[in-house]
């Protein structure tokens, strides 16, 4: 029989979400348009000054869907492990970009976007809500922050 550990404590369900955003490379994406079509993509991300910074094209439904829809929800993870965000966006042309965002996910990434095509555009997604969750022992608690405001 394998024993299970018990459930986080909460501060430590937001501590391994924060070292989780400083460790991954990869996020996952979802968005929808006007008429509700879901879209969900993996991209590369940098959690800098208490967001999360993302760029990709403006031409694609991503790209759209989050500078028109001004909403996302990002995850990490397998079912398992799983960590949520929701956010609101705001989105930055190529050259409009903070240098210290822009200059943090070129660090991360090894990726200049600024050096690329003109129709990449960055986003800022500021967290509005997180949960985070280790299979079913911590879905009580899995909400760390609402409003915008972590909870713990």
């Amino acid at each position: 029989m394998k024993i299970t550990p018990p459930p986080r404590e909460p501060g430590q369900r937001r501590q391994d979400v924060l070292d989780r955003l400083e460790r991954e490379r990869d996020i996952w994406v979802a968005t929808a348009d006007a008429e509700g079509l879901p879209c969900l993509v993996p991209l590369w991300f940098v959690w800098h000054a208490g967001s999360v910074w993302l760029c990709t094209r403006l031409t694609n439904p991503t790209g759209r869907n989050l500078r028109d829809g001004g909403r996302v929800r990002l995850a990490f993870g397998h079912t398992r492990d799983v960590v949520l965000i929701d956010g609101e966006v705001e989105t930055f042309g190529l050259r409009e970009v903070p240098s210290a965002a822009a200059g943090a996910f070129h660090g991360k990434t090894g990726w200049d976007p600024r050096e690329d095509s003109p129709s990449y555009a960055w986003f800022r997604v500021r967290p509005l809500a997180v949960q985070a969750w280790h299979e079913q022992r911590e879905l009580g608690k899995r909400h760390i922050m609402r409003d915008g405001a972590w909870t713990v």
